[in-house]
């Protein structure tokens, strides 16, 4: 089978479409440079896959690297970026190096070696933070922070490259993705490792806002099946397509099904709202639907109960 290269692939959303394509039987180049992925899931990728698996330390903004890594490949997924609207307000010029520019470098190099598709994570944070729900592709985004901002540029990108430049791209707009390996221990960490790691601590979750706000939480094997339909169907060329479950749930509504599971009665600690942060997120999935056939297979309490099992071990 043909050569998959996953940019990010020592992520969490990366180190999983990286081992569902070896899965399959493909040979997987990942493309990292460490900086938030695990060297861990590298390890683990090549004890379990061996030789069609084949790691590559680097960084996306070095143009010469990505040229160098889409050599031979059919098929990019672009995963790797500096995720957080935190961190992205921390340091937006940062989050702007990587997420437009090393995007452009990977969209170039794919274009120079002949790659048929490039499926690329965007974001749901590009809608900001309109009232109305659930949020369609047709919407005009409105992002709230640079980091989300910068996924907006990657999807112009994308599209430019698409319509102009003679390489195929689609864009996924993610909506807060979870599941086993995410990382709980960065400063930066999604909110249900964040909780689970209070919780197992025998701490207080922190809550920013009152826990009224409300996400749509997608399983991992949801949006790793979502990016397998995306770069092979024949349809969405040019596009950005929302992934995700199509409901939502309160950050109480999460924190008592996770004290469920766990078996601790959550007792939050509630902190003032965080600048750039939506208040609330569902998406509709119907332009996937239509376009790549994806429909979730994992719901919310399922995701939440395979989680806290690997999160125990």
């Amino acid at each position: 089978m043909g050569l998959r290269l996953v940019t990010g692939g020592a992520g969490f959303i990366g180190s999983h479409v990286a081992a569902r394509l070896l899965e399959e039987g493909h040979r997987v180049r990942v493309l990292d440079n460490l900086s938030t992925g695990r060297q861990d899931n590298l390890d683990l990728l090549a004890r379990t896959y061996g030789e069609r698996f084949e790691p590559v330390l680097g960084d996306i903004r070095d143009a010469d690297l990505c040229r160098r890594a889409c050599e031979g490949v059919e098929y990019v997924f672009h995963q790797a970026a500096l995720a957080s609207v935190q961190r992205s307000i921390e340091r937006p010029g940062d989050s702007t190096a990587v997420n437009v520019l090393g995007t452009v470098n990977v969209f170039a190099a794919a274009r120079e070696a002949g790659v048929r598709r490039v499926v690329a994570a965007s974001s749901s944070s590009v809608y900001g933070d309109t009232p109305t729900l659930p949020k369609h592709e047709e919407m005009t985004p409105a992002p709230r922070s640079p980091y989300a901002a910068s996924k907006l540029a990657g999807e112009h990108m994308a599209r430019v490259f698409a319509n102009t430049m003679g390489l195929e791209t689609v864009s996924l707009r993610y909506f807060n993705v979870f599941g086993p390996r995410q990382d709980p221990h960065s400063a930066y960490a999604a909110v249900i490792p964040l909780f689970l790691r209070a919780l197992m601590e025998g701490k207080r979750p922190v809550i920013f806002g009152d826990g009224t706000q409300s996400r749509d939480f997608t399983y991992i094997e949801n949006v790793v099946d979502a990016n397998l339909r995306a770069a092979t169907g024949p349809d969405g060329c040019g596009e950005a397509v929302n992934v995700a479950c199509g409901d939502r749930f309160t950050l109480l509504e999460l924190l008592d099904q996770l004290g469920r599971l766990v078996g601790r009665k959550p007792d939050p600690d509630f902190q003032p709202p965080r600048v750039g942060d939506v208040l609330h997120s569902q998406a509709s999935i119907d332009k996937a639907r239509r376009l790549f056939g994806f429909q979730p297979r994992i719901g919310f309490e399922e995701g939440l109960r395979r989680t806290v099992e690997q999160f125990r071990l």
